[in-house]
């Protein structure tokens, strides 16, 4: 067999053993190791798994995951998202579907102090759900809109997939985060407006909460000004080159441990659950890093991720066009994989791609998140479902994926206006030392 028929046996091994629910970090390094190991030999094929193994567990540059992972999980433990929520709930909660909106924006907040769109979804379904039943909300609205707003956890910084994309890329971590910023305002509010046209239409959908007073209003702004410290200390850190995405990593948990311990909120027991936690979602995303590592050298080797770049970049047709079938190529692959995985598997074959366009690499990595964000939500994978599920145990599957779907035209439409106005993510990168 020629190396390149190889390869490709060795990636739809994997996808068939990725549709049977295996997982994804263990799948990636199985079949890698017995790719390499076919081709190299056995002796090689242990070499290289140790040798990747170690070098991702022991990467300086990864150590910024559990960092921002510590951080988020603080946030959960020391009842900052609850507070996020509440303020948003006094400003809000009075309009047409205020509590959905209210939502929307306690994501947004809670998405820039996590950096997970897993954790985002989890934690704002046990705040937001039980609110919005007792106010008589639909719970197709409710859960969708839950699980639609956790998606923003991978774009609004510190993003774990913009992480992971720098590293693989070589681009930098802190301008990668810049260029969230910008899109997750306009996707936020892309939601708001998805909320705000079907409660117009359907008001039953969202009863209108009781209204509060402008001195009530003012006073919920506390519950904010701790999420907006942390992010403006690090987003400016990083934007002004004061330290590096580790570096402010570090403080970001050292100042959200801190405020915990001030407040009095974060007990003995909460404190280690949030380590806890934060070990185990680290784990999870190095194994699937170190697994995406050990393919992709098997991959190298075989060549087919080179020929499927050369192929790709010489199709008769303009860059534009072929910046199209890449999207709908993770448009279709987010249906079926973890976000994570996706970006692990395909960037190797996609970024060379887009370099030979002349397409800019941050652009090109804000472009890949907000597709991916649309596999977190859509069926039959939708991981951002299946965990607003797990905590709205009464509301069937199809109930929430129906409510997300208005969602996902608010995505489309976002990832549309990036690819036509591309400055709206290049502006703040631009503007970094």
């Amino acid at each position: 067999m020629s190396l390149t028929t190889i390869g490709i046996l060795g990636i739809v091994l994997l996808l068939v053993l990725l549709f049977s629910n295996m997982p994804v970090g263990f799948v990636m390094g199985v079949v890698g190791f017995l790719g390499f190991s076919y081709i190299k030999g056995f002796g090689p094929g242990l070499t290289i798994v140790a040798k990747d193994i170690f070098e991702v567990f022991s990467s300086y540059s990864l150590t910024v995951v559990p960092l921002f992972v510590f951080m988020g999980q603080l946030s959960f433990y020391s009842g900052i998202s609850k507070r996020l929520y509440e303020s948003a709930h006094i400003l809000l909660g009075s309009l047409k579907g205020g509590l959905a909106i209210a939502t929307v924006g306690a994501c947004a907040g809670f998405s820039a102090i996590s950096g997970s769109t897993n954790a985002t979804a989890a934690t704002m379904a046990t705040v937001t759900l039980p609110e919005m039943k007792r106010y008589g909300y639909d719970m197709g609205l409710a859960t969708g809109t839950v699980a639609a707003a956790g998606s923003l956890g991978i774009l609004i910084p510190p993003s774990t997939i913009f992480i992971i994309y720098g590293i693989l890329t070589e681009q930098s971590i802190g301008k990668l985060f810049a260029a969230g910023i910008f899109p997750g305002i306009l996707l936020s509010l892309l939601f708001i407006l998805v909320i705000y046209i079907r409660v117009r239409f359907n008001p039953t959908l969202a009863p209108p909460g009781s209204k509060t007073s402008l001195k009530k209003k003012f006073k919920s702004f506390v519950g904010v000004i701790e999420t907006l410290i942390l992010f403006g200390m690090i987003m400016g850190g990083i934007f002004f080159g004061i330290f590096t995405p580790t570096e402010a990593a570090a403080l970001g948990a050292f100042f959200t441990l801190l405020l915990a311990l001030i407040r009095r909120q974060l007990s003995w027991k909460d404190f280690v659950e949030s380590l806890a936690d934060t070990t185990r979602i680290s784990c999870m995303i190095m194994v699937i890093v170190a697994g995406a590592t050990i393919f992709g050298h098997f991959m190298a080797v075989t060549r087919v991720p080179f020929e499927i770049s050369a192929w790709v970049a010489g199709l008769p047709l303009p860059s534009w066009a072929i910046m199209i079938v890449i999207i709908l190529i993770y448009l279709f692959g987010g249906c079926f994989m973890d976000a994570l995985a996706l970006i692990m598997l395909t960037i190797p074959i996609f970024f060379p791609v887009s370099q030979a366009l002349g397409f800019d690499p941050i652009w090109f990595g804000v472009v890949i998140v907000l597709i991916t964000e649309m596999g977190v939500v859509t069926p039959p994978v939708g991981i951002n479902v299946y965990v607003v599920s797990g905590v709205a145990k009464e509301v069937p599957l199809d109930v929430i994926f129906k409510g997300v779907l208005p969602m996902v035209l608010a995505l489309l439409f976002c990832n549309l206006v990036i690819l036509l106005f591309p400055q709206i993510a290049l502006y703040l990168p631009s503007l970094m030392r």
